[in-house]
């Protein structure tokens, strides 16, 4: 066998495993021996660069490369679906195309095709000669954004097409989500890098699908689901069993699709999925209705904003009702006391829920909560379940109301009430383990030093070593002293020491930010750093000089005064100087202008050369104002694609400046 014959004898294998592992769920081969075909794979390609193909299975991680997307205009226009919300609506559809297509309904309806309606970001794919060659979003429906490198890493996606029969080149369109399991996944590395949380695995779908760096799309688990076909020389004459041929290429093609012949058989499969969809690994928001005929949804056309052949249910948002075990009392990094429901289990949205927080003693007061109260409990399409209420008809005898502790769960301190606020805080700050271990593990994070290795078990590991007893103990690790400890070996020692070598290379601001000092996040370091621009002017300014930098409050100010006063605290400064860490701007830094300054920036809609977070950053450092929402203090919003509708009229009727990202970067550049 020549070289270039086994090339495509591994690349037609890697794609059969692929699809039979992302699309029928049913691996045929073990993960060694998969491992072992794509590193052969990558081995040749790399020997014989003559051979590559864009399309190989081993291109499947992406590119750290960052770029921007093309817009591409859309053949056939991507419309919206027209939305009900009971199953009356959706019975009142299917007689109004019957009437249009003088179908006296009967016992009988036209045949519809009911389908999922994943709650992802819409997709449109080009294929030509069974190779994928262009990935393009729905953008505004006209056109949208060029995303085939991103696309090409999700690997239930067929790059090349199996069987035959296919058009020579047809687009076929889909929905991309994000599956529960990897959902939660990413919420909990954000959560650990005090990241904000995505809402929903919609928006986790739609943010992964613009990012730059298509390794770290790979690296996140996107699938796409099927549910269109489009072509001038489609293989069949309706709906039903193009997406069945769809399926035999190699699409992930939805199994709840079913052809349904009666208003009945609809009602029911409205029915049956209302309460099967808490089931599926992925999140749905309802279902959709298509006539099946082709030459039928031609004879209904269409109005200027969606077809009148097809038209989308949507479920209501979920509730369970669940009995409440306990209330626990948690204690978070700065002392602040969260009551959490500890539940029976139930499943929503996809995901079995055990606890959901409470907030604070108002909360809980508020909603009468007694020992063992049945909850309800929601989440509609949000990740962060919510007690919304109490069944008090179910409510035991002589329950009585959850009482709100006074001491310290974890190290017995009396509480004290935050003025002005409803949370309780421990004030022992240097002697409760859960706010000294909350404290190195915000250390460690990726937006603070970024420190590999040491997460939210390790932390508390070497907390309970006795070798890290704050941040400035890390700065002395060895391995020698890692490796005896659980689930630590020589890899991971390593890592971790190599890790806080490399923070001694993390800027000043992050530092800042790093310390925990009470009201100082992310911002607030940065503006900070732009005013002393060193670790001693900030510890010696007084009340005065601090509120005089922008956005710095007395409230602020006084945090930072009693951060530093403490003697603790200044050995720590000292000790983590002492270390390497950055305690000042270097003097050539450049990267802080005043060119923003009193411009108050509102951000709407999604961007292709920046994230929302970096541009964030830009603002402030060039001494804008973040705000979240639109007023006539609004200097000007920065809108990328899909700019929200609400703020789009705010900003219209207030008279508010729009411009797109080239004007802002063109605008920081001078």
């Amino acid at each position: 066998m020549s070289v270039k014959e086994r090339i495509e004898k591994l690349r037609n294998e890697l794609n059969k495993h692929n699809h039979a592992y992302y699309v029928e769920n049913s691996p045929t081969v073990s993960d060694y021996d998969y491992d072992m075909m794509m590193k052969e794979l990558e081995k040749l390609e790399q020997e014989y660069p003559e051979y590559d193909d864009e399309l190989s299975p081993s291109h499947r991680v992406g590119s750290d490369i960052t770029k921007g997307f093309s817009q591409v205009a859309h053949v056939h226009p991507m419309l919206s679906l027209g939305n009900t919300y009971s199953i009356g609506e959706v019975d009142e559809w299917v007689k109004k195309c019957n009437d249009l297509l003088e179908n006296p309904v009967g016992m009988n309806s036209i045949p519809i095709v009911g389908e999922m309606k994943f709650d992802g970001t819409s997709i449109s794919l080009i294929y030509e000669n069974g190779r994928l060659i262009r990935a393009v979003t729905r953008g505004d429906g006209e056109k949208g954004d060029d995303v085939t490198d991103n696309i090409k890493t999700i690997r239930s996606i067929p790059l090349t097409l199996h069987g035959k029969g296919y058009p020579e080149r047809f687009e076929i369109r889909g929905e991309i989500v994000l599956p529960w399991k990897a959902f939660d996944k990413l919420n909990q590395e954000r959560a650990f890098n005090e990241e904000p949380l995505f809402a929903n695995p919609r928006n986790a779908a739609a943010g992964t699908l613009k990012l730059q760096a298509s390794s770290e799309v790979s690296r996140r688990g996107l699938d796409a689901y099927f549910y269109y076909l489009i072509s001038e020389n489609l293989p069949c004459d309706n709906h039903y069993d193009n997406m069945l041929k769809a399926r035999e290429w190699g699409f992930k093609v939805s199994d709840a699709m079913t052809l349904l012949h009666s208003i009945d058989e609809i009602d029911s499969f409205i029915n049956h999925w209302d309460e099967q969809r808490k089931h599926l690994p992925v999140a749905t928001d309802g279902l959709v209705f298509k006539v099946n005929n082709l030459r039928q949804q031609l004879n209904l056309g269409y109005t200027s904003k969606s077809p009148r052949w097809a038209i989308a249910y949507k479920f209501a948002a979920e509730r369970a009702l669940t009995r409440l075990n306990f209330v626990s009392f948690e204690v978070g990094r700065m002392g602040i006391i969260t009551p959490v429901a500890n539940l029976e289990p139930v499943l929503l949205s996809g995901t079995i829920v055990k606890r959901a927080s409470l907030h604070n003693e108002d909360i809980v007061k508020s909603l009468d909560i007694h020992e063992h109260d049945m909850l309800y409990v929601e989440k509609g399409g949000e990740i962060i379940p919510k007690i919304t209420g109490v069944d008090k008809n179910a409510r035991e005898k002589n329950a009585t109301p959850i009482k709100f502790v006074t001491h310290c769960p974890d190290c017995g301190t009396p509480l004290i009430r935050i003025p002005g606020e409803a949370s309780w805080q421990c004030p022992n700050k240097y002697g409760c383990r859960p706010q000294i271990i909350g404290r190195i593990e915000h250390f460690v994070s990726r937006h603070m030093m970024d420190i590999e290795g040491v997460g939210e078990e390790n932390s508390a590991l070497l907390f309970e070593a006795g070798l890290v007893k704050n941040s400035a103990d890390l700065y002395d690790l060895k391995t020698s002293d890692l490796i005896p400890l659980d689930r630590v070996g020589p890899r991971t020692a390593q890592r971790i020491v190599d890790g806080v070598e490399a923070s001694k290379n993390v800027p000043f601001d992050r530092v800042v930010y790093a310390l925990s000092i009470p009201f100082v996040g992310e911002t607030v370091a940065r503006k900070l750093v732009k005013a002393v621009r060193d670790i001693d002017t900030l510890m010696n300014m007084s009340r005065d000089e601090l509120v005089r930098i922008e956005d710095i409050g007395p409230r602020i100010a006084d945090a930072i005064i009693e951060y530093f006063a403490l003697p603790t605290n200044r050995e720590l400064i000292e000790r983590l100087r002492k270390a390497g860490v950055q305690m000042s701007l270097p003097e050539e830094d450049t990267t802080y202008s005043d060119i923003l300054a009193g411009k108050t920036i509102v951000i709407s809609g999604v961007f292709a050369k920046h994230s929302r977070e970096e541009y964030k950053e830009m603002i402030e450092k060039n001494g804008g104002k973040n705000s979240g929402s639109i007023s006539k203090k609004t200097t000007f919003v920065l809108a990328g694609e899909n700019m929200g509708p609400a703020k789009l009229e705010k900003a219209n009727s207030l008279g508010v400046p729009i411009i797109d990202e080239t004007e802002f970067l063109r605008m920081i550049e001078k």
